[in-house]
C-alpha cells in the first residue's frame, strides 16, 4: 500500500505482488493479509497499528516505534486487548555482526564491562538517510523529533539487547544551528541494571569530514570498538587488536523478518518485544524532548 497509488501499482508489477493498494484500510481488512508490516513515518504508527490489531493481525512495526513513550503504551495496550502479536523493527539485533558482538559480550572477551561511548556526529544531510520527497525526519510533529529520533534507535535499542534493562538515565538538546525545529544536538548518560554505564552524543551539524560513526564497550579486560551503521568492528584484548569486517545480508532486514515470521507463526520469541522499544521511546524522551526546544 501506498498513498500515490500508481507508484504501488509499479512495485508490485515489477515484483509479482498480486494485490496492491492506495487505502490502508483496504489493506487491513483484506481477508487473504494476515499480518502487517507498518513502515509509513512514526506520526501514523498508532493509528495503523490499533487498526491492524483489531482486525486480528499481528503487527510488525518501524523504529522508532512511534513518537511518543505514551503512544506506545497505548499500542502494547491493544495489542494485549486484541491479543495479538506486536514487534518492532530493531532489525540490527537479528545481523550477523551484531550478535556476533553480543556473543564476545556475553562470553567475557573483554572481561566485565564497565562503560559505552556512543558517537554519532553528522552533517547537516546526513547519507545515513534516505532521501525523501518532503524530509518529514526533521518535522517533530510527524517523526517525534530530528535525526536523533530516526538514527539513534539503533543505536540505544542494541545497547537494550547487549546490556538488558535501563535503571535511570539523564540528558539534555539543543537546537544550536536553527536550520529546523527539532533539536539538532543531543547529549545522554544511561546506567544499566547490570551496572553498564553508556554515554552518547548525537550532533547533526558537523562538517563532513570529521563524521564520526562509534560504539566503543570498554571491559576490564579490553574493548569492542564497531560501527552501527557500517560493518567493521575491532576488538582489544592483552594488547592485541583485531580487525574485523562482515559481509552484511543482501537485504538487512532479512535475518530479522524470518525471525518475526517464526514468531507471528508460534514457532519462536519476539526478536524484538514492544516493551524493549517502550523503554528505549522512554530514555529517547528523556535525552530530548524535541517538541519546543530552545535555540540557544
Amino acid at each position: 500500500m501506498r498513498r500515490n497509488g500508481d507508484k504501488a501499482r509499479d512495485y508490485a508489477e515489477r515484483h509479482g505482488v498480486p494485490k496492491w493498494y492506495d487505502d490502508a484500510e483496504q489493506l487491513i481488512n483484506d481477508p487473504d493479509i494476515n499480518a502487517i508490516y507498518i513502515a509509513t513515518p512514526p506520526s501514523s504508527h498508532e493509528a495503523y497499528t490499533v487498526a491492524a490489531l483489531a482486525a486480528g493481525k499481528p503487527v510488525y512495526v518501524e523504529k522508532p516505534m512511534t513518537v511518543s513513550k505514551a503512544s506506545a503504551e497505548r499500542m502494547l495496550a491493544a495489542a494485549q486487548q486484541y491479543n495479538q502479536k506486536l514487534c518492532v523493527a530493531h532489525y540490527r539485533r537479528e545481523m550477523p555482526m551484531f550478535r556476533h558482538i553480543r556473543q564476545l559480550v556475553q562470553d567475557g572477551t573483554i572481561g566485565a564491562v564497565r562503560c559505552v561511548n556512543l558517537r554519532l556526529l553528522q552533517p547537516p544531510k546526513p547519507a545515513l538517510v534516505a532521501n525523501t520527497e518532503e524530509n518529514w525526519r526533521i518535522n517533530p510533529t510527524i517523526s517525534g523529533g530530528g535525526y536523533f529520533f530516526d538514527l539513534a534507535p539503533h543505536q540505544l535499542d542494541l545497547m537494550r539487547y547487549y546490556f538488558g534493562p535501563v535503571k535511570e538515565a539523564y540528558g539534555l538538546c539543543a537546537n544550536q544551528a536553527g536550520l529546523y525545529d527539532a533539536e539538532d544536538i543531543v547529549t545522554g548518560v544511561m546506567r544499566m541494571q547490570r551496572g553498564v554505564v553508556i554515554n552518547g552524543i548525537w550532533c547533526f551539524t558537523m562538517p563532513e569530514g570529521i563524521a564520526e560513526d562509534v560504539c566503543e564497550i570498554i571491559g576490564s579486560e579490553g574493548r569492542i570498538r564497531f560501527t552501527v551503521f557500517s560493518n567493521q568492528y575491532t576488538v582489544w584484548v592483552n594488547g592485541g587488536e583485531q580487525a574485523v569486517t562482515v559481509q552484511h545480508p543482501a537485504h538487512v532486514q532479512q535475518p530479522m523478518i524470518d525471525a518475526v515470521v517464526q514468531y507471528f507463526l508460534g514457532k519462536g520469541p519476539n526478536p524484538c518485544p514492544a516493551e524493549e522499544a517502550i523503554e528505549m521511546m522512554g530514555v529517547m524522551e528523556t535525552f530530548a524532548d524535541a517538541r519546543g526546544v530552545a535555540v540557544v
